[in-house]
């Protein structure tokens, strides 16, 4: 009777001598193809509507005179202001201060029967010009590509 590593020992040398007398058999790794390409083609459209609000708003007032053959009866040049007027919209106040036009300054003129000439303007405090512009950009892409690869 054989002891327990005399059994192991045979049984190692017995699998090895068993693993040495089989034939190892391989297929061939055959590629299917040898030569192809691949072709991608990706196109997007995008279309971004705009609008663009611009508001100028004058917070005093202007008051000018200009001519000729005219001159100021003595008074001041130019009207005294009245008291400030607030507005709210949208939770934004807005303040501004405006002329008395009933006390404004008196011209008169200087050769009557001579030519004069005489303006007078007065821009008070309020919304002064607006512009909206609305405008629509469509932008279009187109990516292509090719891939080649052969064997």
């Amino acid at each position: 009777m054989y002891n327990l590593r005399d059994s192991l020992v045979l049984g190692f040398f017995l699998g090895i001598m068993h693993g040495l007398s089989q034939i190892a058999y391989s297929v061939p790794v055959v590629p299917n193809f040898t030569q192809g390409s691949l072709q991608s083609k990706t196109e997007t459209t995008s279309v971004v509507t705009e609008t663009i609000n611009s508001i100028d708003y004058n917070t005093g007032y202007q008051y000018s005179v200009t001519g000729s053959n005219i001159k100021n009866t003595g008074g001041s040049l130019a009207p005294n202001a009245t008291d400030s007027t607030s507005n709210t919209v949208n939770g934004v106040t807005s303040t501004w201060t405006t002329l008395d036009t009933a006390n404004k300054p008196k011209w008169e003129i200087v050769n009557p029967g001579a030519a004069f000439q005489f303006t007078e303007t007065m821009n008070g405090p309020g919304l002064s010009n607006q512009t909206v512009i609305q405008r629509t950009t469509e932008i279009h892409s187109v990516t292509e590509s090719t891939s080649i690869f052969s064997q």
